[in-house]
């Protein structure tokens, strides 16, 4: 398995709302950077992920599993742009922020930390479990 963060602007499309969506899901679409599209594309289905919420917030606040491997985005017919379909797993008992990754050494690696801005990217194993840790949930 592996792990990923999903980005998303709240007033945009929210944890909320992707819980509303239950088991159906919903498409990441969207998507217009080349690396957050090729991290789509080596998604397996079964995947799990964070889903954080950017701006104001700046915190991880649910998880998330792929349930469609990449396919055509459907907001455009442009074929160079591909997305996912993501369910929402639960909510984490402690929204984990952006400053808090930053503050915690194990996570000095991370590409949140370092690239804060990629909308789709990846989250290593030993990650995963750190971030759990701190949200208070089992990896």
């Amino acid at each position: 398995m592996q792990y990923w963060l999903f980005k998303s602007e709240p007033n945009t499309w929210s944890w909320d709302q992707q819980v509303a969506r239950g088991d159906k899901g919903e498409e990441w679409d969207g998507v217009r950077n080349y690396q957050a599209r090729n991290n789509m594309r080596a998604m397996e289905i079964g995947d799990r992920g964070f889903f954080y919420h950017s701006m104001k917030e700046k915190a991880i606040v649910g998880v998330v599993e792929v349930i469609a491997k990449a396919h055509p985005d459907s907001t455009t017919d442009d074929p160079r742009w591909e997305c996912v379909d993501i369910k929402a797993i639960g909510p984490v008992e402690t929204p984990v922020t952006l400053d808090m990754c930053k503050a915690e050494p194990r996570l000095e690696k991370m590409v949140l930390v370092n690239n804060s801005r990629l909308s789709v990217q990846p989250v290593s194993a030993e990650e995963w479990a750190v971030v759990c840790e701190m949200a208070g949930i089992a990896p």
